[in-house]
């Protein structure tokens, strides 16, 4: 484990930090530490930067409430740039966006890779803004009935298809349970960080009754 002896930083005595979300892996800004500023981030266990403006030290989210609770921070093979994950508790960007990085130079048309949060985005885009011929848009302006009765069929679906050990099969079944239920959550207002927050609190206690066991 390294201490912050072992950083390198530039002549100005500042080291950049890129913040990311842990959940999300999206990038959510650049700032810069100095060593105080990162003891402070240390101790704390939230995000603390320095101004090049103002120069001065500024803990993130005390003007905002949108504070960035440190999960890990670790340093790049030169020591001299750190990598800082977070849950952030709101935006990132004093503009009120999630990501600083929401401006496109430039875009190679190749598709973006897979996200459920990018799927989770455009399913609640069908609900706020229809789209004719959209399946998406059909569930919700049909409501939650038929909503629930589809995560119900495809439920059904994955069981048949496991119970015939078809792996390629129950794959599919899966997927289009996912698609369900990701539509359920939409339509309920249910997000993703949700359905984080409490498998990781049943990890915690599964955590807990293993240690129990084993000291009985």
């Amino acid at each position: 484990m390294l201490n912050i002896d072992d950083l390198k930083f530039d002549e100005k005595g500042l080291i950049p930090a890129v913040v990311i979300d842990a959940s999300s892996k999206r990038l959510l800004t650049l700032a810069y530490m100095n060593r105080e500023s990162l003891a402070l981030s240390i101790e704390k266990g939230l995000t603390c930067f320095y101004s090049r403006s103002r120069e001065t030290l500024w803990l993130k989210g005390k003007t905002s409430g949108n504070y960035q609770h440190i999960l890990s921070i670790t340093a790049d093979c030169d020591r001299d740039a750190l990598e800082i994950l977070v849950k952030p508790d709101g935006p990132a960007c004093h503009l009120g966006t999630a990501s600083c990085f929401e401006a496109p130079l430039w875009q190679s048309g190749l598709p973006e890779p897979f996200s459920l949060e990018g799927l989770m985005e455009l399913i609640k885009g069908r609900k706020t803004e229809k789209k004719e011929g959209s399946y998406t848009t059909y569930l919700f302006e049909k409501g939650l009935d038929k909503i629930l009765k589809k995560v119900g069929e495809e439920a059904t679906e994955v069981i048949i298809a496991g119970k015939a050990e078809d792996k390629k099969e129950t794959i599919y079944e899966i997927a289009d349970l996912a698609y369900h239920v990701l539509v359920l959550m939409a339509e309920a207002g249910i997000s993703l960080d949700d359905i984080r927050s409490e498998l990781a609190s049943r990890h915690v206690i599964d955590k807990k009754v293993k240690q129990e066991k084993m000291t009985t």
